[in-house]
C-alpha cells in the first residue's frame, strides 16, 4: 500500500470519527455539560494523551522559532476552531451551521493559492462544487429550518470556525514536513488547553458528574478519545502526503457518515435522495484526490 493511498484511507476514517461525533456529542450538551465545559475537557483529555504519546516518539527538539507557528496552530486548530463552532451551533440552526461548515475546503483552496502559492487545479474546484453540491443536499433535504434565537451571528461564528479550520490546515503543512506528529502535537494542546481554560472553566466546574449516566460517560470518552486525540493525530499524519485542499474535502463525508451512523442506529431511514447525495460526494472527493500515476509521489 503507497503511503498517499494509507493517507487517504487514514482521511476517510478521521471523517468517520467526526460524523459519530455529530450523534454521540449530541446527546451529552447540552443537557450534562455545557459547550465551553465540553470543549476544556477535550483540551484537557487531549494534552494528557499527547504527552504520553510522548513516550513513544522520537526525541526531536523544536527551534525556538517554531513556537510561534504551533502558537498559531493552537489558536486556529483548537480555540477559535471549536470554541466558535460550539457557540455559533447554540445560535443558529444545525442545518445553517452544517452548509457553512462545509465551506471550509472552498476556503482552504483559496488560502492555499494565496499564501502558499498552491497551484488551483480546474478538476479540483469542479470536485469541490460537486462535493458541496452533494452534502448541501444531504444536509437542506426533508428538514425544517428552526427558529434560532441569533442566527445571523451563529452563523458568522461558524463562518469564522470554517475559516479557521481553513487557516490551520495550511499552519501545519510546514511543522508536518519539519518534524514528527508526535513531537509538536502535544505543544499545540498544551498552549490550546491554556487559551481554552479562561472560557470553559465556569461550566466546567458546574457539571454535576454524579448526575451523568454510564451511557453518556461512553459518548465523553469517544470525544475525547477518538475525535480529539485519534483523529487529530491521523490528520497530521496523514498531510505528510496530502495537500491541504485534498484533505480539506474529506470534511464533505461527515454528514454522509453521520447519516449512515443514524440510519444503523435507526435514527435516520434511507431514501433515495440520500443515494444521490452519496455519490455527489463520492465523485466530489475522487475528484480533488485522484492523481495520475506519474504525479503519484507529488505534494
Amino acid at each position: 500500500m503507497s503511503k498517499r493511498l494509507f493517507a487517504l484511507i487514514g482521511a476517510t476514517f478521521v471523517a468517520l470519527i467526526y460524523g459519530g461525533t455529530f450523534i454521540f456529542a449530541k446527546d451529552v450538551m447540552p443537557t450534562y455539560i455545557k459547550p465551553y465545559g465540553f470543549i476544556l475537557i477535550r483540551a484537557l483529555g487531549g494534552a494528557i494523551l499527547f504527552w504520553l504519546l510522548t513516550f513513544f516518539g522520537p526525541k526531536e527538539r523544536i527551534e525556538l522559532n517554531d513556537f510561534p507557528r504551533i502558537i498559531a496552530a493552537s489558536l486556529f486548530g483548537v480555540v477559535i476552531n471549536q470554541l466558535t463552532f460550539f457557540k455559533g451551533l447554540s445560535l443558529t440552526s444545525p442545518i445553517s451551521a452544517s452548509v457553512i461548515m462545509v465551506t471550509a475546503p472552498i476556503l482552504v483552496l483559496i488560502l492555499s493559492a494565496i499564501l502558499i502559492k498552491e497551484k488551483i487545479e480546474i478538476k479540483k474546484v469542479f470536485g469541490i462544487i460537486i462535493g458541496l453540491t452533494g452534502t448541501s443536499i444531504l444536509i437542506l433535504y426533508g428538514k425544517d429550518i428552526q427558529n434560532s434565537p441569533n442566527a445571523s451571528f451563529g452563523n458568522f461564528l461558524v463562518f469564522i470556525n470554517a475559516a479557521s479550520y481553513a487557516v490551520y490546515l495550511i499552519i501545519i503543512k510546514k511543522l508536518i514536513t519539519k518534524y514528527h506528529a508526535f513531537t509538536f502535537i502535544k505543544w499545540i494542546y498544551t498552549f490550546g488547553l491554556l487559551f481554552v481554560l479562561p472560557f470553559g472553566y465556569q461550566e466546567f466546574i458546574e457539571i454535576n458528574w454524579s448526575s451523568i449516566p454510564t451511557n453518556i460517560y461512553y459518548n465523553i470518552g469517544f470525544v475525547v478519545l477518538f475525535t480529539t486525540f485519534l483523529a487529530y493525530l491521523i490528520n497530521l499524519m496523514a498531510m505528510k502526503e496530502l495537500k491541504p485542499t485534498t484533505l480539506s474535502v474529506f470534511i464533505y463525508l461527515q454528514p454522509l457518515f453521520a447519516s449512515i451512523i443514524a440510519i444503523v442506529l435507526q435514527k435516520d431511514e434511507l431514501t433515495f435522495i440520500k443515494v444521490i447525495s452519496a455519490v455527489l460526494i463520492f465523485i466530489g472527493v475522487y475528484l480533488v484526490t485522484h492523481q495520475k500515476v506519474k504525479k503519484a509521489t507529488e505534494y
